[in-house]
């Protein structure tokens, strides 16, 4: 055999070696965002001030069971839950809307199968039970110019004791009083801690109530985040767009 054949037969074994590798990596990362976790990115402010936009986060498959959802381009393979288990009131979720079930969400839990849900004068009610809520300190909000808004914020405890932030940015606006929700069976009711600013299960056409197969995963823990004030290219401003505070801070 000459060398050059030789070399030709290392460079083909070394293509096929890497080709597998990649092959390998790819079905452990697919694994991985199937099973374990997957990356999620906010794009919205519908779920201020516990959740920002820029926030990436990591969401647990596992936690609710398995579902066609939990799989890339939800292929219709098998309809249910896989080692299904029940999310817990006050969990955040990211699920697909059942207008499309393509689109993620993410809101809180707030409504579980069989429970009644309306809010009246800004206040939650579940079950025709005020949920507590108590005036803290405003959510300070700073546009791109450098404008200072407050926001009044309160913090409401559900009925099984967890307790968040929500925001109060427009009194007595259109989802401040609503009519009474009855959840279904194998539903849930979810809503966003911004309430003036979230499309959630109070608006019919939009979400209405989110059946259990829809559920992708909980939210757990943010793993990076930025302020949107540096571009990509802008590398020498990156230190002060990254909020080092929320790095690592658990969503619940």
């Amino acid at each position: 055999m000459t060398m050059m054949e030789n070399a030709k037969k290392l460079r083909s074994g070394s293509l096929a070696e890497n080709v597998r590798t990649i092959g390998y990596a790819l079905l452990i990362a697919l694994f991985i965002r199937a099973l374990l976790f997957q990356p999620f990115f906010i794009p919205s402010s519908s779920m201020e001030s516990t959740l920002l936009i820029g926030d990436y986060l990591f969401v647990s498959k596992y936690s609710y069971g398995y579902s066609r959802h939990s799989l890339p381009f939800s292929p219709g393979i098998f309809s249910g839950r896989v080692l299904g288990s029940a999310p817990d009131r006050g969990d955040i979720a990211v699920f697909k809307v059942p207008t499309d079930n393509r689109t993620d969400f993410i809101k809180r839990v707030i409504g579980l199968p069989g429970d009644t849900v309306q809010m009246q004068d800004g206040v939650l009610y579940i079950n025709d039970v005020a949920v507590p809520r108590q005036r803290v300190d405003d959510f300070i909000e700073r546009n791109s110019s450098g404008n200072v808004r407050r926001i009044p914020q309160y913090m409401e405890t559900l009925p099984n004791g967890v307790s968040y932030i929500t925001l109060d940015m427009v009194p007595n606006s259109v989802w401040d009083n609503t009519g009474l929700y009855i959840v279904p069976e194998g539903h849930y009711f979810m809503m966003g801690d911004n309430r003036d600013n979230s499309s959630d299960s109070r608006v019919p056409d939009s979400v209405g109530y989110v059946p259990f197969e829809n559920l992708v995963g909980r939210a757990e823990i943010i793993f990076f985040s930025a302020d949107g004030s540096a571009s990509f290219w802008q590398f020498w401003k990156w230190p002060s767009a990254i909020r080092w505070n929320r790095i690592g801070k658990w969503t619940d």
